[in-house]
């Protein structure tokens, strides 16, 4: 009788620590995944932000360099054209007209020659033109001077007839002074018979 006493004694004390055990342990199993939800969440949102951030960073990164490339383009355009006008000035002043001996009309190589020039006039409105004519060391002084004064003004006239305003032209004879060559012969000679065009 008493063996049966202290079994439900202990009975009644064991069951509850059972039930009051059980129940705990399925708080803490229901507990465990409810914590670590919300760490997934922020560590999920978190690389979703910084992925953002290495987007947007590599958008600015392109876009400048996009920027650096059309500054390096224009530079370079830039430049190109400016040697481009250079050296269109350059032939400008550089390509003469050329003569028969005791002549002034136009020979059709000078007549294209002059063409080019009306064309870069017009292209460079501001520019203002001398046309200097010369002679070679034949004749008298007085008789190269007016030749070479009749030989820049038959190219100005040219000039004005493609379209060119004559404030933009001036003309100067320096007659036998100013040779290109100082041989003695037909070849030298040549050359000397000329009209050239300076820049101001």
């Amino acid at each position: 009788m008493r063996k049966k006493y202290w079994i439900a004694l202990a009975l009644l004390f064991i069951i509850p620590g059972l039930l009051f055990t059980t129940s705990c342990a399925k708080k803490t199993v229901k507990s465990e995944p409810a914590a670590k939800a919300p760490a997934a969440t922020d560590e999920a949102a978190k690389k979703a932000e910084l992925e953002k951030q290495k987007a947007e960073l590599a958008r600015q990164k392109a876009l400048e360099e996009q920027r650096l490339d059309q500054e390096r383009l224009a530079k370079a355009d830039a430049e190109a054209k400016k040697k481009t006008e250079q050296g269109k000035r350059v032939r400008f002043e550089q390509e003469h007209i050329y003569f028969d001996f005791d002549k002034y009309n136009l020979k059709p190589e000078a007549q294209s020659v002059l063409k080019m020039k009306a064309e870069f006039m017009k292209a460079n409105p501001n520019i203002k033109a001398r046309i200097e004519g010369h002679c070679d060391e034949r004749g008298t002084n007085e008789y190269n001077l007016a030749l070479g004064d009749r030989r820049a003004n038959s190219a100005k006239e040219f000039l004005l007839n493609l379209g060119i305003d004559e404030s933009r032209l001036t003309t100067i004879s320096h007659g036998e002074e100013r040779p290109i060559d100082k041989g003695k012969n037909e070849a030298a000679w040549a050359k000397n018979r000329r009209a050239q065009f300076v820049v101001w």
